[in-house]
């Protein structure tokens, strides 16, 4: 999506820009609360660890089919609008929560909650709306630091918890939401793009704003964002509950070392944009799925004690990462996951610069799908298979598949665009005497083609005589 012919300044890119951040970051913070709360209704309730995982991901499942519609909804009316309108009704959700007493009804109120995290895609249509494409990714990676709303869940709800119930808790994010709404309506200007359609320009048919989606490339951006946003979301759920189930740390120490995952995140998704605007988004979804991997394979291990039998008698030893080791792998997780996300969105509008909100829904859809089906998945492999790392081994098969469908999916693309390719090789020697052979083939051919042409010149002499 590019602006239109509205001259826009500075000062209202930046507006737009910042308003919408920290509404989001808002609004994520809102839309993780059950990440922290849900330990103390666990708790309360005597919830097993598959429905703490349904409880946590419920919320991510409303925001990630809400965001297709919203996304669409955002490109007809104006994101200003429906930001606002969204946000209001996350409030009335979050007010109610304090008034649950049961599971089922929590549950409900979470979907309702979910709505927060739709929020991401009208973001992604209203700020891009703003920028040039050539800046596109480093505004969509500022925005992204409202992602920074997950780790104030991890670090400030435990802190308020030590002070006051969790009702209480509920009520103070209840309040938050309902002064940014109220702040957001007011000052959010109406877009360039919504602008130049209430001035006469042809608004796009439903089917037109769909047709992108018939793309297999859209459905593999969409992988890619299961990964780096879904597994971002549901470690940042989960990951206070691991580290108090491995670690046997209390809430709030766990949260600090949650936030430690989930701040650099935060922050470095800009810092990930700007380097997709200067060195691509390829290249940097190579960094992010390759360090992903390997970084996942690290965390996989589990605590193992091993014993060989060596020359002289047995020898025992231990593989056993400390806690603060996992946290450092995982604060370098959550860099190259914040660089993944960046790059995904950079890919969008490039690619499709008409279709931000029904591509960015979608991919923004499957990302927080992930968010939604992992944590149950996490929750449901530690009550199968009883072994902490196992939500790493799953995130380890998904990074693997992400960086396999893609590397060869880029080669096919670049065959496809240069026939030539197809019979390439990365062995240099071998590429060297081939195209030593082609480079002779070629003179050979060229030799015959001149000596052909002089033998023909020579007889239509000799005719003349």
């Amino acid at each position: 999506m590019t602006t239109t012919a509205i001259e826009v300044t500075p000062a209202q890119r930046a507006r737009a820009l910042w308003l919408s951040t920290f509404a989001f970051a808002v609004c994520f913070a809102v839309w993780v609360i059950f990440s922290i709360i849900g330990v103390e209704l666990k708790k309360e309730l005597g919830l097993s660890d598959t429905q703490f995982g349904l409880l946590v991901a419920t919320p991510i499942l409303t925001g990630s089919i809400s965001r297709p519609l919203l996304g669409i909804w955002s490109e007809m009316i104006g994101g200003n609008r429906v930001f606002a309108l969204a946000m209001l009704v996350v409030v009335g959700f979050t007010f109610a929560l304090p008034f649950a007493h049961s599971y089922p009804v929590l549950l409900l109120l979470g979907l309702g909650l979910g709505l927060a995290g739709g929020t991401f895609a009208v973001g992604v249509v209203y700020v891009s709306a703003w920028y040039p494409r050539e800046r596109q990714g480093t505004a969509l990676g500022l925005f992204g630091i409202g992602n920074v709303g997950a780790a104030v869940t991890s670090f400030g709800a435990p802190l308020l918890l030590k002070v006051m119930d969790w009702r209480q808790v509920a009520d103070i994010y209840a309040l938050a939401a309902l002064v940014t709404a109220v702040l957001y309506f007011l000052f959010a200007q109406v877009d360039p793009l919504t602008r130049g359609r209430a001035s006469g320009g042809r608004s796009a048919s439903l089917a037109e704003r769909l047709a992108p989606l018939k793309n297999l490339q859209v459905w593999r951006f969409s992988l890619y964002y299961f990964l780096v946003f879904g597994g971002f979301v549901a470690l940042a759920s989960w990951l206070p509950r691991y580290y108090m189930g491995v670690y046997k740390v209390d809430l709030a120490t766990a949260g600090m070392l949650a936030a430690s995952f989930g701040l650099p995140a935060t922050l470095f998704r800009a810092i990930g944009g700007a380097l997709a605007d200067r060195y691509g988004a390829r290249r940097m979804m190579y960094i992010s799925f390759s360090v992903c991997m390997i970084g996942l394979f690290l965390l996989s291990y589990p605590a193992t004690h091993y014993v060989i039998d060596g020359i002289r008698g047995p020898i025992a030893f231990t593989i056993a990462p400390s806690m603060f080791e996992r946290a450092a792998v995982l604060f370098l997780l959550g860099v190259v996951m914040a660089f993944g996300m960046a790059a995904v969105f950079k890919h969008i509008p490039t690619y499709y610069p008409q279709h931000v909100g029904a591509v960015g829904g979608v991919v923004g859809m499957i990302g927080g799908l992930g968010g939604f089906f992992l944590p149950i998945a996490f929750g449901v492999m530690n009550d199968l298979v009883g072994i902490w790392s196992s939500c790493f081994m799953l995130l380890f098969v998904i990074a693997l598949t992400n960086l396999l469908w893609m590397h060869f999916a880029i080669l096919r693309m670049n065959r496809t665009r240069h026939p030539q390719l197809k019979a390439d090789t990365d062995l240099p020697e071998i590429m060297a005497v081939r195209d030593a052979v082609l480079r002779a083939r070629e003179a050979a051919e060229a030799a015959s083609k001149a000596a052909h042409e002089a033998a023909m010149a020579a007889r239509k002499l000799v005719g003349a005589g």
